[in-house]
């Protein structure tokens, strides 16, 4: 052995593992997995909801569409309503009522009770259409509670007024117009004396009509549709609450889609008009025209050109001379003439201006051709040729491109 070195000692290896079967081990195995028998299924049901609220959409789609092939069998029964004409009443909805209107606004109020005198006539406020809401909604009414805090909940004006009108008109019916809508003849001028008003369940106009336009990028989702400025129904119409269930769903969706609460969503020009306006109107209408004709597809191509009115399935539409005359486009003639109905001012209608269209930064808006051919083809061929220039191309003609004065 060397000098200084240590003497070898040998390692001590100690090998407590025990016999598979031995008592201990046994006791210690059984141990474990009682204990993983009790916490297991927590550990499942906190993995399965981290799945479930990540997954939401997901998850409920086969409920949702349970939910939805429900829904249309409702839709489908026969009208339950509790009148058997349209009730003679005429609904408004501003941000005051009329001892707080602008003359111009009072100026186009006015004409409805003026031109009817026998009908009731009512404003719903920014103040008290919660609380029509609650009651006609709520608990005393129709038990659905989630209109009523799906109106609390919203934020943007223009769908709170869209929403309204439909919910007024299914709970009580009547006459809808808008507060910048004039009557120019009497309700009773709104059906044909051909027709029997008993059969008549809504009456409705043509807002606009222009089908060439159907494959257009910015204006084919509006280029056929049922104005909703002006229109009236029996209560309780399934039209009515299927337009109103769209609408709930679509806010939903969207709000899933855009990851922001529906407090909080912010829309665009098309947006508004597909999810509330005159395209979800008319798809409703349409949808539900289908549903009561046995599920055959009715489509636009009955009212393109509509000469006179016609009456599908309780719906009377008229055509769009009657309410929506004077637009310069789609036929829709003068408001001199014996067929319109109303004139439509539309000094209350700026909800654009916080809802802008598609703006090309060098042609602009495609609507300010307000759908003329021509116009629309020059538009859609600067456009293209737009789009194979360069950037620094690009930049240089929206440098040198006259400025608006935005006073004109």
């Amino acid at each position: 052995m060397r000098s200084g070195s240590r003497p070898h000692r040998p390692k001590l290896h100690l090998d407590i593992r025990m016999p598979p079967h031995s008592p201990i081990a046994t006791h210690f195995q059984g141990k474990l997995t009682s204990q993983v028998r009790r916490v297991l299924p927590a550990y499942l049901a906190v993995l399965f909801l981290l799945l479930f609220f990540a997954n939401t959409h997901f998850f409920t789609t086969p409920i949702r569409a349970a939910h939805h092939y429900r829904r249309e069998l409702k839709y489908q029964q026969p009208l339950q309503s509790s009148t058997s004409l349209i009730p003679r009443k005429i609904w408004q909805t501003w941000k005051v009522g009329p001892l707080g209107f602008e003359q111009r606004d009072s100026d186009s109020a006015r004409t409805w009770p003026a031109k009817n005198p026998t009908y009731r006539y009512e404003v719903l406020t920014d103040d008290n259409a919660q609380q029509y809401l609650d009651w006609h909604y709520g608990i005393h009414g129709f038990n659905r509670p989630d209109f009523v805090e799906l109106y609390r909940e919203l934020n943007i004006t223009i769908i709170k007024a869209d929403l309204l009108r439909y919910l007024v008109m299914y709970a009580e019916g009547g006459v809808y117009a808008d507060i910048d809508v004039e009557s120019l003849r009497p309700v009773h001028r709104f059906i044909p004396e051909r027709y029997n008003e008993g059969d008549v369940d809504m009456i409705i106009g043509v807002e606009i009509d222009e089908p060439a336009f159907a494959n257009h990028p910015v204006l084919g989702s509006k280029c056929m549709s049922f104005c909703q400025w002006t229109f009236a129904a029996k209560p309780r119409l399934p039209v009515m609450m299927r337009l109103i269930e769209n609408i709930q769903d679509w806010l939903h969706d969207l709000s899933h889609q855009k990851g922001v609460s529906i407090s909080e969503l912010k829309l665009d020009f098309n947006e508004v008009i597909s999810g509330t306006g005159p395209s979800a109107f008319t798809r409703a209408v349409l949808e539900q025209m289908t549903a009561q004709n046995h599920g055959k597809a009715v489509t636009w191509d009955p009212f393109h050109n509509l000469a006179e009115s016609r009456l599908v399935g309780g719906v009377l539409v008229l055509n769009v001379e009657a309410f929506a005359a004077g637009q310069g486009h789609s036929d829709s003639g003068n408001h001199d003439s014996r067929g319109a109905l109303v004139k439509h001012h539309y000094h209350a209608s700026g909800w654009p201006t916080l809802h802008p269209r598609h703006n090309h930064p060098m042609y602009g808006e495609v609507e300010k051709c307000n759908w003329k051919p021509d116009c629309v083809a020059e538009w859609d061929k600067n456009v293209a040729e737009w789009e194979t220039l360069s950037k620094e191309e690009q930049e240089k003609r929206i440098a040198s491109k006259p400025q608006e004065n935005p006073g004109t």
